[in-house]
């Protein structure tokens, strides 16, 4: 009995293992030849956020060669960025409170940098996603895969 209660003691004295959360970082640039410099992103199994930074390194602003960064799973990548081209660059040309949009970054012009944290408990290990640019036109180039796990 007396071995069970110093147990019980330590057990509420001892402090908890703190939780092993881990912000992965990526950077990506988009260029005014609509071109994403990475085709994949590749995201750790262990981390529990992303933290994903945007760079356009063109010239052109927003209204002409605006870019974001968005993310969905794969077969949601087109529906979303064909319903995104019904919507305004105020909306970051993307429905608004669109549960298939897992992530995404404001748009954009050229010199200018934007990010997004999210959390990974949205994606699965092993899952089909797809990040793209949604302004108008540029989806159709401006695509990679995410990897997760």
């Amino acid at each position: 009995m007396k071995r069970y209660s110093l147990l019980l003691a330590l057990a509420v004295l001892l402090p908890a293992a703190p939780a092993m959360a881990r912000t992965c970082a990526v950077t990506i640039e988009g260029n005014d030849r609509m071109q994403f410099s990475l085709p994949e992103i590749r995201v750790a199994a262990d981390c529990t956020q992303v933290d994903l930074i945007l760079r356009h390194t063109g010239k052109l602003g927003a209204t002409a060669m605006g870019h974001n960064w968005v993310l969905t799973r794969t077969p949601d990548f087109q529906p979303v960025a064909t319903a995104g081209m019904r919507a305004t660059l105020a909306d970051s040309y993307l429905p608004k409170n669109d549960a298939r949009v897992i992530a995404f970054t404001p748009v954009i012009g050229g010199g200018q940098t934007t990010r997004v944290r999210f959390a990974t408990s949205k994606l699965t290990r092993g899952g089909d996603y797809t990040f793209f640019c949604s302004f108008p036109g540029h989806w159709g180039l401006m695509k990679g895969k995410l990897v997760f796990g």
